[in-house]
Order: structure tokens, then sequence, then C-alpha cells
């Protein structure tokens, strides 16, 4: 064990190492439906591994911490700047509002309970969840020209007062949204009531464009053969695809076989009774009443054709702005179907009348050649790969980073958005950049995953290393206390924020419970409100705030230093 611990002193890459595996696998356990999560995990575990004195070089932290900030940026860019147009500009209004209640509510309790820097950046990162206020803070006190022995100890605090905090602020955040959220909005039934006519108002109902939960319902293919008397004097490929479509459901015949023969089909292909068919379409459809055509086989040569999931950009100059209902009428769409729409990595309804915006990934499913040229008419055909743009990546950390370094003077003290403000701002621009562009730029979906939680799981470990030895002493010292003002930060700017929505933006109440956890960035209280109303809406109202939420609420790291 000596010879271990020695080696984790000697070589501290190992000691943060050893902190993700325990980390991750610790916020991985659940009792019920409480676990404490990675980021909280990864600190605590770090803060016990500390204890051992392990001295671990500044720049590791400094460089993750970067390539985290960037990805950040680069997720929510296209809807950040998306919402700066008319159609976004309440949300954004909103989210602005909400954001700005959470820095006065955290300044003011921070003022009554006499806290110092540290503990308000702490308290304003873990009642929040925005963990990265911890580093942006730190990089604040950097240039405030502090004394290094004042700084360290704020530096020191800030990761103890985000641990107490933290817990409530990601399961009270849950809790208030999920179930005191429909109360003050009118009730959990009327709330569930109104997002059921949200849906009917978007096109969807359970016979006709259900769209929600994706993974149970996927595009299919099955096969039927023909016995209904319907097809007795013979039927055309597009009269049976127009009966399917008047009883409201999208369904193709993309394959026959006709005396024994298979073939590919034409609309003018004529199916008579005997012959075997394969329906394509969304799973609700094609498990329907589809057997009063004929008993439903199975034919592995039948059924053995490509097909093919392609995602898709969508781009300015295809059908950013158009509905679902819009594409789904051009000739191209046949045989296609949407299978799931991604805006900043959140699925959102696949309605007939949601809206789509630049940026947005849609996955179509169909045959190979039906997929295929559907796509290149919708946008830019993101195929899978598993390289990463680094030129793209490098170069926006190296411009945004110079860019936070510019400095101004006020009453002598230095203010800058610093390197990592800095690294945030240019991964809003690229990202959105490349929403614009797509055929450069690429950080695949995997690779966006490993800087962001990797990144800043990286920069939590060193925290909590280097606060190791001070942390039970700080923890003391906070106590309680602490907890509670952590709890009401973390439950006053929601409330706030429902009421601004019903009473202010008269938003529909699914998407002002959406907006409220899209500015709090609590992707967690975005699953709990969905369970709690029974539909996706929400969601509809996560993206934009989410994208103001993220940018306001890592920027506020900066301004709750500078206030206190």
């Amino acid at each position: 064990m000596e010879w271990i611990i020695n080696q984790l002193r000697e070589r501290p890459e190992l000691a943060i190492f050893l902190t993700l595996f325990l980390g991750f696998w610790l916020g991985k356990l659940r009792i019920g439906k409480f676990s404490l999560g990675t980021v909280t995990s990864v600190l605590l575990v770090g803060v016990l591994v500390g204890q051992l004195k392990i001295d671990v070089p500044g720049p590791i932290k400094s460089v993750f911490f970067l390539l985290f900030l960037f990805a950040v940026g680069y997720k929510v860019g296209p809807q950040f700047f998306r919402g700066l147009k008319k159609d976004g500009l309440p949300q954004v209004g909103f989210a602005v509002l909400m954001c700005v209640s959470v820095l006065v509510v955290t300044w003011l309790l921070a003022l009554v309970m006499g806290y110092n820097p540290g503990e308000a950046a702490g308290l304003l990162a873990g009642s929040q969840t925005i963990s990265a206020v911890i580093g942006v803070a730190e990089d604040t006190m950097a240039n405030m020209g502090l004394d290094e022995a004042q700084r360290q100890s704020y530096i020191n605090i800030i990761p103890v007062s985000y641990a107490v905090t933290y817990v409530f602020g990601t399961a009270g955040s849950a809790w208030v949204l999920s179930s005191l959220g429909p109360k003050l909005l009118g009730g959990l039934e009327k709330v569930k009531a109104a997002c059921k006519e949200l849906e009917a108002k978007m096109g969807s109902s359970e016979a006709d464009e259900p769209g929600f939960m994706h993974a149970a319902r996927p595009v299919t293919f099955r096969a039927y053969k023909i016995e209904n008397e319907w097809f007795k004097q013979g039927r055309r490929v597009i009269d049976l695809e127009m009966y399917f479509q008047k009883d409201g459901k999208r369904l193709f015949v993309e394959r026959l076989r006709k005396q024994g023969v298979v073939r590919d089909v034409s609309p003018n292909t004529v199916l008579n009774i005997g012959d075997e068919v394969v329906l394509s379409g969304r799973r609700e459809f094609v498990i329907g009443e589809e057997d009063w055509i004929g008993n439903e086989i199975q034919d592995a040569q039948l059924l053995d054709f490509p097909a093919e999931t392609l995602p898709v950009t969508v781009t300015k100059k295809t059908f950013a702005g158009k509905t679902v209902a819009n594409i789904r009428r051009h000739k191209f769409m046949h045989g296609v179907s949407i299978r799931s729409i991604k805006r900043a990595g959140i699925e959102i309804p696949v309605l007939a009348q949601t809206k789509l915006d630049a940026g947005d990934v849609i996955e179509v499913v169909g045959t190979k050649q039906e997929v295929e040229s559907a796509a290149v008419q919708i946008g830019y055909v993101d195929r899978p790969t598993h390289q990463t743009d680094m030129i793209f990546v490098g170069l926006g950390i190296l411009i945004g980073g110079l860019f936070g370094a510019l400095s101004i003077h006020i009453g002598g003290v230095p203010i800058s958005l610093s390197t990592s403000g800095g690294a945030l701002i240019a991964g809003l621009f690229f990202g959105w950049l490349r929403s614009k562009h797509p055929t450069f730029g690429r950080i695949p979906e995997a690779s966006l995953w490993v800087l962001n939680n990797v990144g800043l799981n990286m920069f939590i470990a060193v925290v909590g290393i280097a606060a190791g030895p001070s942390f039970i002493q700080g923890f003391r010292d906070v106590g309680l206390s602490l907890f509670i003002v952590g709890a009401i930060a973390t439950t006053l700017p929601l409330i706030i924020g429902l009421l601004l929505g019903k009473y202010v933006f008269k938003f529909h109440p699914a998407i002002t419970l959406g907006c409220c956890a899209g500015a709090r960035t609590t992707t967690a209280a975005l699953g709990a409100i969905q369970d709690a109303v029974e539909s996706e809406t929400p969601a509809l109202g996560y993206t934009v705030t989410y994208a103001v939420g993220n940018t306001l609420l890592i920027i506020w790291g900066v301004v709750i230093v500078l206030l206190i």
C-alpha cells in the first residue's frame, strides 16, 4: 500500500485516473431514483485522494477545462444565435430574466450570510448545478491582484460550497419543476390535458403522428400476404398508399413477390390477391390494422434488402424554418420516414408542426436509394465518422483564449472574460458556423461526449485533489447552514421562472416547464417533467433557453466574484 501511495505522489497523473475511475463508478450507483451524479462523485473522490497531499501540475486542469467549455459552446451555439431571431426572442427574454434572478438571489443570499467570493461562487455553482462556474471563478480571482494566501483560501472553499449545495441543486430542481411546477400552473391534470392539446395542435394523436418514445417506436419493415377481396380486381401501389394516407398513416410499399419472383415496385405496379408485399413506416403505423390485407409473413428473402438510417444536418438554405409536415409533402420523401430530431443534443418530438432549425440533426430511414436521395435534398448528409476536426477545435480555443485574455481596468482592477470565458464564446461562434457550413468543423457525438464529460471531470478531479487537505475543515466551517441557503438559492429562481412564464410571457404550460429547465440547464429536471406530464412537448421550450442559460450562468461565475 505504501508503494502505491508513493507512486501516486510521484506520478499525479495516476492519481487523476484513480479519481476518474472511482468517481464515475460511484456516480452510477443509485439508491432508488437518487444518485450523486458523476461530477459530484468525482469531486468527493478527488477530495479523498487529495488527503494524500498529491501535487498536481496546474496546466493539466486548465487544458481540460478549456476543452470542456469549447464543447459546451459548440453544442449550443446554433440555438444560441437562433434564439436571437424574432420567433426565438420571447424564450431568450425569459431565459435572460430567469438567469438574472438566479444571480440576484444568489448574490443577496451571499451578502446576508456574509460569504466571501469563494463561498459565493461555490453556492452559485452547486445550487444552480453549473460546475463550470468553479473554473471561471478561479480564473477571475487570479486576475484580481489578491494576496496569494487569501486567493488560495477562496479557491479551496469553492469546491466545498459546491459539494454541499449540489445535491439539492440537482434533486431539488427536478422535484420543484415536476411536482410543484404543474401545481403552480393550474394543477397536474390540467397541465397534462394542455400537453395533449398541444400535441394535437401540432399534428399528433394516437392514430396520427405520435412521434414520442422514439426508442420504442422505430421505423420498421414488415411483410404481408394479400388475401383481402379489396384487391380482387387489382390495385396499384399508389392506390394502397393513398388508402393508408386517408386513414392518417404514412406507409409505403417497398417490395413485392409476384408469382414467386421478388421485385421492386413503382407507383403503378398492380397488386393482386396472392402477392406478398413489404410495408415500411413508423412502427405504430405498421402494427395497426394492416392485417386486413392478409396474414403477416416472416420471409427472409423478401425482407432481405438494403435499408439505411442516415443522420442529416438541416442547413439554412434547405428546410430551416419549415415544419415536418412540409418536408413530408415532398415527392423525395416517398418511402422515407423521420425517425428522430436532435437539437443541441436534445431529442425533440417528431410532430407534424415541429419546425426545424439550421443545425438540427434528423435521422431519416428507408431503403438505401430512397434515403440517400431524400437526404441530399434536406441538408448535409452527416455520415457517422470517428474523426474530429482538431484543426477547428484547436483554432477555436486559441482564438477564444486570446480574446478572453484581453482586459479593461476599472478602478485599477483588471476585468476580462478570462481564457475560459473566451473559450466558451469561441465555442458558441464556431458551433454556429458549423451549422451554417457543415462541410467542416465536425465533432462526432462520441467525441463531444468525451470533451464535455472527460474535460469537465478531469478538471473537477484536479480541483478535488488540490482542495483535499483543506476540504474537511472547510466543510465544518460552512456546515448545515449553507445547505439550507443552497436549497433557497435553487428553489426561488425556479418559482420566479414559473410565474414569469405563466403571467408575463403567457407561455403554454409545457413550454413554461421546458423553459425553466432549459434556463437552469438541468436535463435531469426535463426528464422528470416529461415523466410527470406524460408528454415530450416540454422539450420544445428547452433548447433555446438551455443555450442562453449555459452561456449566462457560466459568465455569472465572473460576475459573482466581482460583486462580493
